[in-house]
């Protein structure tokens, strides 16, 4: 163990409960296992290690200091709680239970059933007080820290007497070896995010045994470098473990209590081994247990009445406390405000003088996104954001609202770093805090590294806007390191997510007010480095038309094919039809911006869009595996399938087949 970190002895406390309170105390952690592992055993699959060892913590956590209120789950300026372990879910569901907070016995011994609302691993909007979905290890530690933004964000604007509230995360060593979790510490210890309190489960077993196989770092030492307040305790010393919580609390920095435990407390058989992680105990073990514990060996899910009279004690006291919460918003000159920041985004847009972009002009649409994002940040106070150390390419600055700081957090851009990872889980996370509207951006082929987080961000339904900016294989002299190919699909492969690929400015404008209206949805609007020219829409339909997904936007009768193109294409499809308009072949050029949206449209709709019977070609920068869905199995493609090239971006696409003339002979082909 470092020197740098703060131990306890183990007669630190000099106000030890008496000899009754600490037996009731024990009974109260003993019950939380006994739950868990009940839950486990019955549904024969879960992970009994973690709750095991961490139920001593997670007792002294929320009967002594989480501040929440049962009848009111979702009160704004309760404080978070994250199981970043998200295996361990059996705690999280024996607490909730205890604590009164919805979740009955039925729904434990409901655990990883169909339809339940125990799920094998917590996921948000499911269950009350489940602040967010984990499982992917590390993923819970961002959001924390994503939630401590918020909470301090939010402080800075409304003022300590509506946001003072703490969140703690409980994690472990596999969270620790993750690497967003690294970059996330990075950044919390940076920005002195004080009100963060990271509770270490430091086993020291992983599923494949020992942390010495592979895990000898220096934890503490490594927080303590990243500047954050770094204790020890007794993970099983309930009084060590509120001593340290207590110090976490009033320190300016986050801090980790490192709480050293034993993987299966209790169990006589599998105490401290690998085995007692991912297994049901058995009947037989379950039993030892139980009388281990002092606990009845023949009773399964049984709740003494003095431990939920423990739990509960104090509802009558977290009742006051969030009533008179309560009246001090009412009697708040910013009520208003605040409740216009807890809402959807479509008031606030109401406001909004969007930019126009005259036709004939060119603009790079990640430029024409900077110009929208500026104002919409004069309108939607809450719109806060940042990119991976790319703000300048990404045009993601919002100009005259300052920065985020470790000493101000009454600036609006957020400065990640190399981050991607840590920034899409931070943004998921101010996101689940709620009241911020977060947004983050990055080059389209790095999206790859945050593919974890967005799955994640899509899964719950957050109303988080990635940003991609340097989209095509255009990007040019980068080469192919940096010229994104499949990175398009994988995103339409994700199910929930909103991809948007803009053909001009105008269209810019229509992506970001659907981003802004999805209060329930993660979007993503990918954008070009290059310029693109601003679409003179006469003869041409409205760029309004976006919201539908794909359109009509140039015809002609009689057409003969369908060029269906996205993006930067949309402008080389519509040259394609000038061309083949002089060789006496008419065609149809349809703007398929969002396969999502439009996928939702009707039938009907769809097929006026893309006339049966008209061979179709798609046209776009990327891989062709997956047009076959719209040009179906006797049209063609026009894209990229394989990596790029380091030249000029309009040498490269040529080269490689991004052109009129090659889009004009696709079409001459398929229709002969």
């Amino acid at each position: 163990m470092s020197a740098s970190s703060r131990r306890f002895p183990a007669n630190s406390d000099s106000a030890r409960p008496d000899s009754r309170e600490q037996e009731l105390d024990k009974l109260c952690a003993n019950t939380i296992r006994g739950l868990a592992v009940d839950a486990i055993q019955k549904a024969n699959s879960g992970h009994p290690g973690l709750p095991l060892g961490m139920a001593d913590v997670a007792f002294v956590l929320w009967t002594r200091f989480l501040r929440y209120d049962p009848a009111c789950p979702d009160w704004p300026d309760r404080d978070r709680f994250v199981l970043s372990g998200g295996h361990g879910s059996a705690l999280l569901y024996s607490l909730l239970h205890l604590s009164g907070i919805e979740l009955t016995l039925d729904d434990l011994r409901a655990f990883r059933q169909l339809g339940s609302r125990t799920p094998g691993h917590p996921e948000h909007w499911l269950t009350p007080m489940v602040e967010t979905t984990t499982g992917p290890l590390g993923q819970g530690f961002a959001n924390a820290v994503g939630m401590a933004m918020a909470e301090r964000l939010l402080r800075e604007h409304f003022g300590e007497d509506l946001v003072n509230h703490h969140t703690y995360v409980m994690a472990g060593d596999g969270d620790l070896m993750e690497g967003i979790a690294a970059e996330a510490a990075s950044l919390a210890g940076h920005l002195r995010l004080g009100r963060l309190v990271l509770l270490y489960d430091q086993n020291g077993i992983t599923i494949d045994g020992s942390t010495d196989l592979t895990f000898t770092e220096d934890v503490p030492a490594r927080f303590a470098a990243y500047g954050w307040h770094v204790l020890s305790a007794d993970g099983h010393d309930k009084q060590q473990v509120a001593a340290a919580i207590t110090l976490a609390r009033a320190d300016t920095r986050p801090s980790i209590i490192c709480c050293r435990t034993t993987i299966g407390f209790g169990s006589p058989g599998m105490a401290g081994s690998n085995k007692v992680h991912g297994a049901p105990l058995g009947p037989a073990e379950i039993k030892r247990t139980k009388k281990e514990l002092g606990l009845d060996p023949e009773k399964a899910f049984a709740v003494p009445s003095k431990v939920l009279r423990r739990f509960r004690d104090n509802d009558p006291a977290r009742a006051r406390e969030r009533q008179a919460w309560e009246a001090r918003l009412e009697a708040s000159a910013r009520a208003g405000e605040w409740r216009l920041w807890w809402g959807a985004a479509q008031e606030q847009l109401s406001g909004v003088l969007w930019p126009a972009f005259q036709a004939g002009t060119s603009i790079a649409t990640r430029k024409a996104s900077g110009q929208v994002l500026a104002a919409l940040s004069n309108a939607i106070p809450n719109l806060v954001g940042g990119a991976a150390d790319l703000a300048g390419s990404n045009q993601t600055y919002l100009p005259g609202k300052g920065d985020v700081s470790p000493m101000d957090f009454t600036g609006r851009n957020i400065h990640f770093g190399v981050r991607e990872h840590s920034m899409a889980g931070i943004c998921n996370g101010m996101a689940l805090h709620g009241a911020i509207r977060p947004y983050c951006g990055t080059f389209l082929v790095f999206h790859d590294y945050m593919r974890p987080s967005v799955r994640l961000a899509a899964m719950m339904g957050l109303p988080v806007v990635f940003v991609y900016t340097h989209d095509s294989i255009l990007v040019g002299e980068d080469g192919p390191t940096h010229q994104p190919v499949e990175q398009l699909q994988a995103l339409r492969l994700v199910p929930g997510l909103v991809t948007l690929r803009p053909a001009d400015a105008n269209e810019v404008s229509q992506a970001w007010k659907i981003a802004m209206r999805r209060h329930d949805g993660l979007t993503a609007i990918v954008l070009t480095r290059q310029k693109l020219p601003v679409l003179d829409r006469t003869g041409l339909s409205s760029a309004g038309n976006l919201s539908r997904g794909g359109y009509v936007l140039s015809d002609r009768d009689g057409a003969r094919a369908i060029i269906i193109a996205t993006g930067s294409e949309v402008s080389l499809a519509l040259q394609a039809q000038e061309e083949l308009d002089a060789d006496g072949i008419p065609v149809r050029v349809v703007n398929l911006a969002s396969w999502e949206l439009f996928q939702q449209q009707g039938r009907e709709y769809r097929s006026s869009v893309l006339l049966d019977g008209l061979p179709r070609v798609s046209v776009e920068a990327g891989t062709t595996n997956g047009w076959e869905r719209y040009v179906g199995l006797d049209g063609a493609s026009v894209g990229i399938d394989d990596y790029g090239h380091s030249a000029p971006g309009d040498q490269v696409a040529r080269f490689m087949g991004l052109s009129v003339e090659n889009v004009v002979e696709t079409v001459k082909n398929l229709i002969q």
